[in-house]
C-alpha cells in the first residue's frame, strides 16, 4: 500500500491538530442550515437530480462493518432501512475485511460505475478491496478493506502521522497498527474516489476512533469530502467512569492527558481528539456523552445522533403477548432445572426480572441491582405479596464454561419430560379403550411397570441437597469477579425462604447455549421487567430492546436513553420506561428508589402487567429508525453546508 500523498496540502495548519483546536470545523448553532444548504450544493432529500447537480453519495466507516464487536454493529444493521429509504443505492458502508466475520454476512457482487472505477484504483495501487452486499435488512452496498500492509509501510505511516498531526503511536500494539493502516486505505478510497467524481458530492460519516482515524488524512490531503464524527463513547470516559461515583461533576476538573496516559491509552485518545477536531461536524449519541465531548475531547458536539432500531424486526402485531407467554415458558423450563431439584415454588406467581450488558459491573448498575435486590428481598419476607422474583444477570466474560452439575440438571428435566410425554401418550390409549368399554380404571394401573421404574429412576437422579447454585458457570477466578462477589456479600444465596433468587449467567443467551437453546431477544420477551440503572452508558440499547418487544424497563438518568425519554417523552414511568435518579445521589440513595420501584411492579396484578405491556409496545415505534434518521440527514446537510461554504 503506498503512503505517498496524492493531493499536496492546502489544509489547516499542522498545530492546530496538535493542540487541539479544530480543523475549520463548522460554526456552532443550527439557524439557516437549511438555506445554506441549498445554496452551497441543493437539496439532499434522496429524491432526483438537484438543479443539474447530481446527488450526493454517502460512505459511512465504521470498524463494525460486518463485523459483530458490541453496540455499533446494532447502530449499523439496524438503520440500513431508514438510510436506504432517504439514500437508495447512494448510501455504501466501509469497514475492514475481517475474513472470519465477514463470511457469514457478506455476499460479493460485481461493482459498478464510479465504485468499481475507484476500486479498480485502489487495486493498482496494492490495496485489496471486496465490494458486495451485508446480508442484513435491507441489504447495503459493502466495501471491506484489506488493510494490512508490510512493517515498513506501516512504519511510514506512523511517521506522517507524528510529523503532520503530532500523533505518536506505540511499537507493537496490533489494534493501533490496524487502525492506522485501516485509516490509510480509506484515504486511499476518498481520493479514488475524488479522482473519479463529476460533480456529485461525497459525504464520509466515520463512526469511533478505530474508524475515524482517516479524517485528519482527509483534511491533510484537502479532499473535497464532507465529514462527519460520532463518537458513541469517549474512550477515556469509560475508563474513568468504574474509578468515579460521579464523574459528570469531576469532568471539569481533570486532565485528559494526564489521565489518558494513567491508563495507558495516550495513542487512542489522541486519534479519538483528532477525530472529533478534524470533522467538519462532530456528533455523540447523547447529552449525557455530550458533557465527556467537551471536556475529554476539547470540542462539544455540533449535534446529537440518539440511536434507535428496525421495530419493524421486533413488531409482533397482536401476537406480542401469546409470544410473551411461549417464551415464558422456555424460562420455566430452565428455572425448573435450575432451582426444583433442591426446592419448588409457583411458576405461575414468579416474576423474572434481568440486567444484562458488558462485563462492566460498575458501569453497567450490576452492583446496583444487586443491592437492591437484597432490599426487595428484605421487602417481600416483610410484606409478603404471594410473589417469587428470580433475577438474571446476563453479560458476558472470559474465563468461564457451563457448571456440569447445571449441564446434569438440564439434561435429567429434559429426560423427565420425554418420559412423562410417553406415559402420558402410554395412558392416553389404554385409557380410551377402557372408556369405550364402559370402564373407568385407575390411572396408576394403566401405565407399564417400566415406565414406572424409570420414572422413579429419573427423579431420583433429579433430588439435589444443599441450595440451587447462584451462578451457572464455573468461572476460574471467581474469588476476583465483583459480581460474584457481591451477590455473596449481600447474602442472596437462594435459600428456599428467599422470595427473591439471583441466576449470574456469564455468558450471553443464543440457541447454541444448551442451558438455553433460545434466543436472546425471546428471552427478553419472555421476562416481565429489564433492569438497567446504569452508573455510565452513552447510550443503551438493553432498555430500548425491552420496549421494542413489549417488556417495561428501568434505565437510569445517566444514561443516553434514559436521558431521551426524561427529554421527549412525558408521563414514561406511567407506561413502562422508568427513569431512576442517579445523577448527584449516593449509591443507596438511588438503590432504595430503586426498590420502591421494583416493590410497586411486584404489587401490581397480571392484568395491570398485561396492560402496561400493551402500553410500552404501543410506545415502541417512537424508537424507529424510520423517526430518528432525521438527525442523521441534519448532520449530513450540515457537513455539505460547511463544505459547500468553501
Amino acid at each position: 500500500m503506498s503512503t505517498t500523498r496524492t493531493v499536496d496540502p492546502p489544509a489547516p495548519p499542522q498545530a492546530a491538530v496538535r493542540n487541539g483546536s479544530r480543523n475549520d470545523g463548522p460554526a456552532n448553532g443550527h439557524a439557516g442550515v437549511a438555506t445554506a444548504v441549498r445554496a452551497a450544493v441543493g437539496a439532499t432529500d434522496g429524491g432526483g437530480d438537484r438543479s443539474g447537480d447530481a446527488p450526493p453519495l454517502l460512505f459511512e466507516i465504521a470498524w463494525e462493518v460486518c463485523n459483530q464487536i458490541g453496540g455499533i454493529y446494532q447502530v449499523l444493521r439496524s438503520k440500513v432501512p431508514a438510510m436506504n429509504a432517504r439514500w437508495g443505492d447512494r448510501y455504501c458502508l466501509v469497514g475492514p475485511d475481517n475474513l472470519g466475520s465477514a463470511l457469514l454476512e457478506f455476499e460479493p457482487a460485481p461493482p459498478d460505475g464510479r465504485l468499481a472505477e475507484a476500486l479498480e484504483a485502489l487495486a493498482a495501487a496494492g490495496v485489496r478491496a471486496r465490494y458486495g452486499r451485508w446480508l442484513v435488512t435491507g441489504r447495503p452496498q459493502v466495501i471491506l478493506l484489506n488493510h494490512r500492509v508490510p512493517r515498513a509501510d506501516l512504519d511510514r505511516m506512523k511517521y506522517f502521522l507524528w510529523a503532520d498531526h503530532g500523533l505518536s503511536t506505540p511499537p507493537d500494539d496490533p489494534l493501533i497498527d490496524d487502525v492506522v493502516s485501516f485509516a490509510h486505505a480509506v484515504r486511499q478510497l476518498m481520493a479514488a474516489l475524488v479522482r473519479r467524481g463529476t460533480a456529485q458530492p461525497l459525504i464520509a460519516h466515520f463512526h469511533e476512533w478505530m474508524g475515524g482515524l482517516a479524517i485528519p488524512l482527509i483534511r491533510r490531503d484537502g479532499l473535497p469530502i464532507a465529514t462527519v464524527f460520532t463518537t458513541h463513547a469517549t474512550l477515556l470516559g469509560r475508563y474513568l467512569a468504574p474509578n468515579h461515583d460521579q464523574l459528570y461533576p469531576a469532568l471539569p476538573y481533570l486532565d485528559p492527558a494526564a489521565e489518558a496516559a494513567r491508563y495507558g491509552i495516550e495513542a487512542a485518545h489522541g486519534i479519538e481528539r483528532a477525530c472529533a477536531h478534524g470533522a467538519h461536524v462532530f456528533t455523540t449519541v447523547s447529552e449525557v456523552t455530550g458533557e465527556e465531548c467537551r471536556f475529554l475531547l476539547g470540542r462539544a458536539p455540533d449535534a446529537y445522533l440518539p440511536n434507535g432500531l428496525n421495530i419493524q424486526r421486533f413488531d409482533a402485531k397482536h401476537r406480542f403477548q401469546s409470544l410473551h407467554a411461549e417464551h415464558k415458558e422456555q424460562i420455566h423450563r430452565f428455572v425448573r432445572s435450575h432451582f426444583f431439584p433442591y426446592y419448588s415454588f409457583d411458576l405461575e406467581n414468579t416474576l423474572y426480572l434481568f440486567t444484562s450488558g458488558r462485563y462492566e459491573p460498575h458501569n453497567k448498575g450490576f452492583d446496583l441491582c444487586l443491592e437492591t435486590m437484597a432490599r426487595l428481598n428484605a421487602e417481600l419476607k416483610a410484606e409478603p405479596l404471594g410473589v417469587t422474583v428470580v433475577f438474571f444477570v446476563v453479560t458476558q466474560r472470559g474465563g468461564v464454561q457451563i457448571n456440569r452439575q447445571c449441564l446434569r440438571s438440564r439434561g435429567i428435566i429434559r429426560e423427565l419430560y420425554d418420559t412423562c410425554q410417553a406415559i402420558t401418550s402410554q395412558v392416553g390409549a389404554k385409557f380410551f379403550d377402557h372408556v369405550t368399554s364402559g370402564e373407568i380404571p385407575k390411572l396408576s394401573d394403566l401405565v407399564d411397570e417400566t415406565w414406572m421404574l424409570r420414572l422413579r429412576r429419573t427423579m431420583h437422579a433429579w433430588r439435589r441437597d444443599g441450595l440451587p447454585p447462584v451462578t451457572t458457570h464455573d468461572i476460574e477466578d471467581e474469588g476476583h469477579d465483583p459480581v460474584l462477589a457481591h451477590i455473596r456479600a449481600l447474602w442472596l444465596d437462594n435459600a428456599a425462604e428467599h422470595p427473591v433468587k439471583v441466576v449470574y449467567h456469564p455468558e450471553f443467551i443464543t440457541p447454541a447455549n444448551p442451558l438455553w437453546k433460545m434466543e436472546y431477544d425471546d428471552f427478553v420477551r419472555g421476562c416481565h421487567l429489564g433492569v438497567f440503572p446504569s452508573a455510565y452508558e452513552p447510550w443503551g440499547y438493553t432498555p430500548l430492546e425491552c420496549i421494542a418487544s413489549g417488556v417495561p424497563a428501568v434505565s437510569s438518568d445517566l444514561a443516553g436513553f434514559g436521558r431521551y425519554v426524561q427529554a421527549h417523552m412525558p408521563g414514561h414511568d406511567h407506561w413502562g420506561a422508568y427513569v431512576l435518579r442517579r445523577e448527584g445521589r449516593g449509591f443507596h440513595e438511588s438503590a432504595a428508589d430503586l426498590a420502591r420501584i421494583l416493590v410497586e411492579f411486584c404489587r401490581q396484578s397480571r392484568r395491570d402487567r398485561i396492560s402496561q405491556r400493551n402500553a410500552t409496545n404501543d410506545h415502541a415505534d417512537a424508537f424507529d429508525w424510520m423517526k430518528l434518521a432525521v438527525h442523521y440527514a441534519e448532520a449530513h446537510d450540515r457537513a455539505l453546508a460547511a463544505v459547500g461554504a468553501r
